[in-house]
């Protein structure tokens, strides 16, 4: 079934089914939303604020997707209006608002969070972590929801993945680095453990919003930012505020975006909404992966062939460094938050695992592939 088509036969079945369980047999007429539930003439409406500028392209809009899928797979009985940072709450605090109920839902990432709860982190990316189809295979069939809602429930809020970047970017830079000693002095903009990484390099490291960010490297309050990946970063214009661009992301192999619900607002749906909220968020990080996937390529090649960016590599001097630091990093993470290293131990015991089969069949054809191509 096409996806038009399945919105459709969603959105007839909540209209059918409220009007086959509220109808007058006699008169046919609907009583009123409050005796059986919402309907498109009278539904229930959610507010959702975002961590990311208004309809910005892939993050902002993987926002909207959710909404808008809610909307039309609830036949207008949910409707959900969607608000960037800064137009009811500013972008990092998203979970505060939708702890207070300020509004019934957020999207942003758990790493903004990880102030409140070291153990957030983990549930967005951490570095030389998994892959996103790796991490989905641990959140969705292993104890990563699980464990996620658990941390998240004394704050009253519900948390799902509510999309993935895939692969991102090193970050952006003013400068060449072509050595360790090239990061000490730096101010970079890098949120989550890997901005703690580099602070062992002697990094200062800020947590700039991402709609302040390209004046912040562009006037030089900054000297180097990562943000996302090819799409995300052309659209922002890094290209016109910095030249050298550097691979891999090492902090963030993947990037696991969350929606946030507020859990008593959940609970008070009908139980056919709360299953198409659910399905929606489930939709939306799907298109989200799917985007990036697909739109990557073409944004890098116009960065690199249009705007005169230099795509660079870390050296191997370099990654090893990282690699080394953050393992200092993440030991202290979960030496001092007990729930932290629950969470890391079941997330290192899942890539141990999970590793050999990604290497055994995706690099091993990719390796292969790539060497027929060439």
């Amino acid at each position: 079934m096409k996806r038009r088509e399945f919105l459709t036969w969603a959105g007839a079945a909540g209209i059918a089914a409220t009007a086959l369980t509220g109808c007058n047999n006699e008169t046919g007429e609907q009583p009123a939303a409050t005796a059986s539930g919402p309907t498109a003439a009278d539904p229930i409406k959610w507010k959702m604020v975002t961590t990311w500028p208004k309809n910005f392209p892939g993050l902002g809009t993987g926002a909207n997707n959710i909404a808008k899928y809610i909307t039309e797979m609830s036949g207008g009985r949910l409707v959900v209006d969607v608000y960037g940072a800064g137009e009811i709450v500013p972008a990092l605090e998203v979970f505060d608002a939708v702890k207070a109920g300020t509004a019934e839902m957020g999207h942003g990432a758990a790493y903004y969070w990880q102030g409140k709860m070291p153990a957030a982190a983990f549930f967005a990316a951490f570095p030389f972590g998994l892959t996103a189809d790796e991490m989905n295979g641990w959140l969705y069939h292993g104890e990563g929801i699980e464990l996620w809602e658990e941390l998240y429930a004394p704050h009253g809020i519900i948390p799902r993945p509510g999309g993935n970047t895939g692969p991102q970017m090193g970050g952006w830079f003013r400068k060449p680095i072509d050595s360790v000693e090239d990061f000490k002095g730096l101010k970079m903009r890098l949120p989550g453990i890997g901005g703690e990484v580099l602070r062992r390099l002697d990094v200062s490291v800020v947590n700039t919003p991402g709609g302040e960010l390209f004046q912040a490297l562009n006037d030089g309050t900054i000297d180097a930012a990562e943000w996302v990946g090819p799409f995300n970063d052309l659209a922002f214009g890094f290209h016109r505020a910095a030249k050298y661009y550097y691979a891999p992301g090492w902090q963030e192999p993947s990037a696991t975006m969350e929606a946030l619900i507020n859990q008593e607002a959940f609970e008070a749906l009908p139980e056919d909404l709360q299953a198409i909220v659910d399905g929606a968020i489930k939709m939306a990080a799907l298109d989200m992966l799917s985007e990036f996937t697909a739109r990557n390529n073409r944004a890098l090649k116009t960065l690199t062939e249009e705007h005169g960016v230099e795509l660079r590599y870390f050296s191997d001097e370099i990654m090893a460094a990282l690699f080394e630091k953050s393992n200092e990093v993440l030991a202290e993470i979960t030496e001092k938050d007990a729930f932290a290293k629950r969470v890391f131990e079941s997330l290192t015991d899942y890539r141990r695992d999970v590793a050999g089969w990604t290497e055994g069949s995706e690099y091993a054809f990719l390796t292969s592939r790539q060497r027929f191509l060439d």
